[in-house]
């Protein structure tokens, strides 16, 4: 994904150093290192044994390097402390340029073929667009205008596999390890991430999370700003309607067919694609996203060309002073990771775990995250804004 020269050779030495600290031992940090450079490297497979084969010239050695991989993926070492440093490292490299605007929750599908990977089930999985035996990774990734970088996953756990105990005890699932939603999972990461010292950006994520008032709140709660997708059936009361006993709720939907019968729907241009601009109708109004009336937030509705009904409803606790063009780009920009989970999957291997225990895919997991940290610092130190994004094209989105 980077080819590198003397100087890149000698950072991406001292990066792996300052992950060593982090593993522990030098025996862990000949391990990863191998590992990574699997992941950084060719190969169409990026799972332990093909690491193996291709990093090891003498046939006979392959099954001992293969076996000192397994043991490094099952090994006892901080996923945490390795991720907050790869991610350090490369935040440092993108806020050198341009502040961090956006934290972005979303999952990710990891196709497999049985039924005997941590986690695995038939689920819906928006990676496949349909139910199908995966496994659900829920991961964080910070944004700048112009780069994303994911710096934590978690694994999502079925309780079909935390209330089995045989299925626990094959996995290595720690007993600590309860139940949770995808959205306790995402606040977790996003705890983590302020305790490590993120740059805040404005939480974006789909329905799945933003529909939760829970998740809403406490977002807040933490000092953060968001701007979440929710289900067309959301019930609202509109402001300024008094809100009590008489008040009487209506769905978003249903609000942004009354709207559109108002004309109230204007064209917005929320990103330049590479063919076209890529735009739809908005409009956004206040509203009391709950029976609480002190739960008051923006509603912004997109409707697409060519649709029968809206395509999106956002709430957004972004300021009353944000104007409608300001929301557009902000809540917008939560698609971008979709590309960002292929670039993971197709070049770094991200999906091609193939060991079954609980510890070995957030090991691997966070090889990945690391590999992936340390391409985005040399790209951003090699491509200025300008070769990122044309003036021209940038100025087009800031108008959106």
């Amino acid at each position: 994904m980077v080819f590198l020269d003397s100087a890149g050779q000698e950072r991406l030495e001292r990066y792996f150093d300052s992950i060593g600290i982090a593993l522990g031992n030098e025996s862990r940090r000949g391990s990863f290192a191998r590992y990574a450079m699997g992941l950084l490297g060719d190969g169409e497979r990026k799972s332990v044994e093909p690491i193996a084969a291709r990093a090891c010239p003498d046939p006979a050695r392959v099954d001992a390097v293969h076996q000192r991989l397994l043991h490094f993926t099952n090994a006892n070492w901080s996923d945490v402390e390795v991720r907050r440093v790869a991610g350090n490292y490369a935040i440092a490299a993108m806020t050198e340029r341009e502040p961090v605007v956006a934290w972005i929750l979303d999952d990710t599908g990891f196709l497999k073929q049985g039924k005997h990977s941590v986690g695995v089930q038939r689920q819906y999985t928006g990676s496949a667009g349909k139910i199908t035996n995966c496994q659900i990774g829920v991961g964080l990734a910070i944004a700048t205008e112009t780069e994303e970088l994911p710096i934590d996953f978690e694994l999502y756990l079925p309780e079909s596999w935390l209330d089995d105990p045989k299925r626990r005890s094959e996995a290595r699932i720690p007993d600590s390890v309860r139940f949770k939603t995808k959205p306790e999972l995402a606040l977790g990461m996003v705890r983590r991430a302020l305790a490590n010292g993120v740059p805040p950006g404005v939480v974006l994520a789909d329905s799945a999370y933003g529909s939760s008032t829970d998740f809403r709140r406490e977002i807040r709660e933490l000092g953060l700003h968001y701007a979440v997708g929710v289900m067309p059936q959301t019930a609202v009361f509109t402001v300024p309607e008094r809100v009590d006993a008489d008040s009487v709720q209506i769905s978003v939907k249903d609000f942004a067919m009354k709207l559109d019968g108002e004309g109230a729907f204007r064209r917005c241009t929320w990103r330049e694609g590479t063919r076209e601009a890529l735009t739809a109708r908005f409009v956004m109004k206040r509203v009391f996203a709950s029976s609480d009336p002190r739960d008051e937030v923006w509603l912004l509705i997109e409707w697409r060309d060519g649709e029968t009904e809206p395509s999106n409803y956002f709430f957004t606790s972004l300021p009353k002073a944000t104007s409608i063009k300001q929301m557009v780009r902000v809540a917008m920009q939560r698609w971008r990771i979709e590309r960002t989970y292929e670039d993971l999957k197709g070049e770094l291997g991200l999906d091609h775990y193939e060991g079954r225990r609980f510890l070995g895919w957030h090991h691997h997991v966070t090889v990945a995250l690391c590999c992936y940290s340390f391409v985005v610092a040399e790209r951003v130190r090699r491509f200025p804004p300008s070769a990122a994004w044309p003036q021209d094209a940038k100025s087009k989105r800031g108008a959106a």
